[in-house]
């Protein structure tokens, strides 16, 4: 651990970046996967699983805790970490995406955005330096800048007004989080699916020497090919030496995609969504377990995995916990799926290690390709 927030980049293989995050709470090994913890819990799971799958770091969300049970009152009950009893790092978003998203916006301009709660409909106000109080009253280790997140399809014009307003935002977020030792604030890349603007983005985050980057905007319903091009346009134009930020994704297919582009770091309500529905992410693939063929099924749903979720319980009782919808069945696939990802994540940052990055991607995506029918 260390007293300020470092970022070492041990190797590279071909664009695939092994690296480590040092800070006061902690080490994050990099590729990292950050489970989503969006008000305080990662559904279905308690902590100390999540910790006990390899997550070094989760992600809690600034909107969702501002709205419930509100930052103000985190802060006088010990902050974020005393709470959940996560002593491990936590990095917050912003609140931007799901203001956005999910509230009745009512009004957008320069200062900030003026929005409905999706809770209770009550009005509040963020504003690019509101949204660092927030994160600071939860104490979150990494804090995102508030930026404005604009769903694709949209135009050029659109999407360029939404880029600029929000690098003026990160300036004043960067002029609002200040020095605080031992913790970092991220800038966001936007732009669309347009190059040029991402480059301009890229370059003028650059230039104002922050922390870290985080790349926004993308896996929000443009195609896989779309999201990978905009990495290998935007990741060359910034620090070497800074860590980068994929955030919202994604598929186990996403994240060795974008390793392979330069991504350190990932965050995805994916795994534990997933699980909640029956769903397996697997070293063989994907695995509805809600299919009929896995009724009489008695095979776990990795009989190599260390977690007892996947090695421990047939795919049997899994389908008949699903079927009847029993919330045990939501939580094991959730644990499954989650110790799965950070299987994977591991497995990465060791072929990184040795220099064989390239055939472990190649194998990975050839058991996912070839499936799960049969015993392997």
């Amino acid at each position: 651990m260390s007293e300020s927030f470092q970022f070492q980049l041990k190797k590279t293989d071909g664009g695939a970046r092994l690296g480590e995050v040092s800070m006061p709470r902690g080490t994050i090994r990099t590729p990292a996967f950050m489970p989503v913890g969006t008000v305080g819990t990662v559904k279905a799971m308690y902590l100390d699983q999540v910790r006990e799958s390899g997550a070094d770091i989760i992600l809690g969300n600034t909107y969702h805790l501002m709205l419930r049970p509100t930052a103000e009152r985190v802060a006088r009950l010990g902050g974020l970490h005393e709470l959940i009893r996560w002593p491990h790092p936590i990095l917050t978003d912003s609140g931007g995406f799901q203001v956005m998203s999910l509230s009745g916006l009512r009004k957008l301009d320069e200062q900030g955005v003026t929005f409905k709660s999706h809770v209770d409909g009550s009005l509040h106000h963020m504003s690019p330096e509101r949204s660092i109080e927030i994160q600071g009253l939860l104490g979150s280790d990494i804090q995102m800048q508030l930026d404005e997140c604009v769903a694709l399809p949209a135009t050029p014009k659109e999407i360029e007004r939404a880029m600029e307003m929000s690098l003026r935002w990160a300036e004043r977020c960067k002029v609002a989080f200040g020095n605080q030792p031992g913790k970092a604030m991220f800038g966001i890349v936007q732009g669309g699916d347009i190059p040029e603007l991402r480059v301009r983005s890229a370059q003028a985050l650059s230039s104002m020497d922050l922390k870290g980057y985080a790349v926004g905007g993308l896996a929000v319903g443009e195609p896989q090919e779309v999201m990978l091009r905009m990495l290998e346009i935007t990741l060359p134009e910034l620090p070497t030496e800074k860590p980068r930020y994929l955030m919202g994704v994604g598929t186990p297919d996403d994240i060795l995609k974008s390793v392979a582009r330069g991504i350190d770091m990932f965050d995805c309500v994916m795994p534990t969504r997933s699980g909640r529905h029956g769903l397996a992410f697997t070293r063989r693939g994907k695995v509805n377990i809600r299919n009929a063929r896995h009724a009489e099924d008695m095979r776990p749903l990795d009989e190599q995995s260390s977690c007892p979720a996947s090695r421990d319980y047939s795919r049997a009782y899994l389908h008949h916990l699903v079927r009847a919808n029993e919330a045990l069945g939501g939580m094991l696939l959730s644990w499954h799926n989650l110790a799965y990802y950070q299987e994977l994540m591991q497995g990465i940052r060791q072929a990184i290690a040795e220099g064989r990055f390239a055939d472990f991607m190649a194998e990975t995506l050839e058991n996912w390709a070839r499936g799960d029918l049969e015993p392997v």
